[in-house]
């Protein structure tokens, strides 16, 4: 489990700092460990825990599995088209609601287009459909097999 933070605008000091490091690498670990780890007493830690809560520094606990963990499978397309412009094929992706993210690249693809979907099967029916779209070019699949890190979620 990890903490989610929202450390914007806010002047936290050293204690809430080693708290708020403490509880991302174990959102569960006990008062008393983190009362130990930062050397301040229990009730210290736990005031100051809700503050940040309170505040909206920290904004929540989660559990973040592994991809290997999660169901169905997720790929990134690496996406070559002829429109002038990036823009006017975006709308292709728009219609797949298996789409999390299309980013506009530098280099010699245009699009980086990350999917989760519920099954393999899925996934060939999406790349099958953006690869027989008109202004399609390229399409280079990218299995994700494994995740380690995902700074996108704190």
């Amino acid at each position: 489990m990890t903490a989610v933070l929202n450390t914007e605008a806010f002047n936290l000091d050293k204690f809430d700092k080693a708290i708020i490091a403490s509880l991302r690498k174990d959102a569960r670990k006990s008062i008393s460990s983190i009362s130990d780890e930062v050397n301040l007493s229990r009730s210290a830690v736990s005031e100051r825990i809700k503050r940040l809560e309170n505040s909206g520094i920290i904004r929540g606990y989660q559990v973040l599995l592994s991809e290997s963990q999660k169901e169905g499978v997720a790929a990134y397309f690496e996406i070559q088209h002829k429109c002038p412009k990036s823009a006017d094929i975006v709308h292709i992706f728009q219609e797949i609601n298996e789409v999390v993210t299309c980013r506009g690249v530098s280099g010699e693809m245009d699009l980086l287009v990350y999917v989760k979907t519920n099954s393999m099967k899925r996934l060939h029916e999406i790349h099958e459909f953006i690869e027989g779209q008109n202004d399609i070019t390229t399409i280079t699949t990218h299995i994700v097999m494994s995740e380690w890190i995902n700074n996108l979620a704190n």
